[in-house]
């Protein structure tokens, strides 16, 4: 979850270029794509302690490409401590996708032609600069077929 103050400008950012038919949840972070529902007291759990901490710091760092979209790459050495330590918790449940190298990123726009999405990124390129990205909080979502629903969320302490 983002702060006040980046939450505003992703979501609007978000709304505007993700297809509205596709844009289920709204925009995020994602450490894990798919867990077992068998891990969730567990999960629950580390996260509370996470929560327990200040905020990681974060910071956007460009624009990334990815084909039919587009997203913004986020760098954050403590996220990646957390994601990290959550892999390794999770050893043995994760999927192919969620054991691959993690690619930190917002995506603000996806499913678009190419030409779109290039399009897209050639404008927010043009006034893109480097800044920090506050980070509230992790929550974890529950996939419905469609819509998503958020289960819980675990804010930082400070």
């Amino acid at each position: 979850m983002f702060g006040d103050g980046d939450n505003g400008w992703l979501q609007e950012l978000r709304r505007t270029h993700y297809p509205a038919e596709r844009n289920q949840v709204p925009a995020h972070l994602t450490l894990f794509r798919q867990l077992p529902p068998s891990v969730a007291d567990e999960l629950d759990h580390r996260l509370s302690l996470y929560a327990a901490t200040p905020p990681p710091r974060a910071t956007m760092t460009g624009v990334m490409d990815l084909g039919e979209g587009t997203a913004l790459r986020v760098e954050s050495e403590e996220l990646e401590d957390i994601r990290y330590d959550l892999a390794e918790a999770l050893r043995g449940l994760l999927t192919p996708q969620d054991m691959a190298p993690w690619r930190p990123h917002v995506t603000i726009q996806n499913k678009v032609q190419s030409r779109d999405a290039r399009r897209l990124q050639t404008a927010l390129r043009a006034t893109f600069t480097p800044r920090p990205l506050a980070i509230r909080g992790l929550a974890t979502w529950r996939y419905l077929g469609g819509p998503w629903e958020r289960v819980k969320a675990h804010v930082f302490r400070g």
